[in-house]
């Protein structure tokens, strides 16, 4: 049996290096964990996997599909700013030099997303939208939120929900970020979950996880933008609700590998 292990996640060349240091520290608490990180192709392969030690999965992924099939393991928790421990939100991007200011002025707008079973890139701009008494019906699927953010600079969407980490790590290392700028925050939810296939013992490797984050070199945890694995309850991922889905196919997909 090979035991898989991924970050999918956040996962950029810049932080393949502190990734790895992670896993190593990971890896010297958990004897029989595997030897090295993957980079699976099929998320949902990985995820599933009977033989999956450790990866990381989006929030709606996990309270829709895979919370009955998979063990949780604990959730990362990032510092995101306006956010408890191990939680998250998302921030509505527009181009820089978009003149309209008010979300609801958005309400016919093109939206990019990355995919429906993202709580950040969609489910949380569903939520959001609802709020607000409409709904976005104009849609352009992207696959990724780097891939949203980057077709509303370009003028093919008016705007995007990306999930506030992953705008942290693009102000830092893309500079075509600069043509974006926030018009508003959603409210927090749990963060992207840690998780175990069924067999394995997920106290165990939480208490791994948690360690070898306090004993990664300050550069390195800085990188990942990483504090600590928070204890946050099935619970609280099972009591947020399931956002409608698209009903019709959007306007284009341009959804990469």
């Amino acid at each position: 049996m090979a035991l898989i292990a991924a970050f999918p996640m956040y996962d950029r060349p810049e932080l393949r290096g502190a990734s790895a240091r992670l896993w190593s520290e990971i890896r010297a608490r958990l004897h029989n964990a595997p030897d090295a990180l993957s980079y699976p192709e099929s998320l949902w392969d990985l995820w599933q996997s009977p033989d999956l030690y450790l990866s990381q999965t989006c929030a709606l992924p996990f309270r829709a599909q895979l919370h009955e099939r998979v063990t949780l393991v604990g959730t990362p928790d990032y510092g995101l700013e306006g956010c408890q421990p191990g939680y998250y939100n998302s921030v509505i991007v527009v181009r820089r030099d978009d003149p309209r200011r008010r979300f609801v002025d958005y309400r016919n707008a093109i939206l990019a997303f990355n995919e429906p079973l993202s709580q950040s890139g969609w489910g949380a701009l569903w939520d959001h939208a609802k709020a607000h008494g409409f709904a976005f019906t104009d849609l352009l699927q992207t696959g990724a939120h780097v891939s949203s953010a980057r077709a509303v600079v370009a003028g093919d969407a008016d705007l995007a929900a990306l999930d506030a980490q992953s705008w942290r790590l693009m102000q830092r290392y893309d500079a075509w970020a600069k043509g974006l700028r926030v018009i508003e925050w959603t409210k927090p939810t749990p963060g992207l979950p840690l998780i175990t296939a069924r067999a394995n013992e997920a106290p165990r490797i939480a208490d791994a996880v948690n360690e070898a984050i306090l004993a990664l070199a300050t550069g390195d945890r800085d990188t990942l933008g990483v504090k600590a694995l928070i204890k946050i309850p099935c619970d609280a991922y099972m009591a947020l609700p399931l956002p409608d889905f698209p009903d019709e196919k959007p306007r284009k997909d341009v959804s990469k590998a």
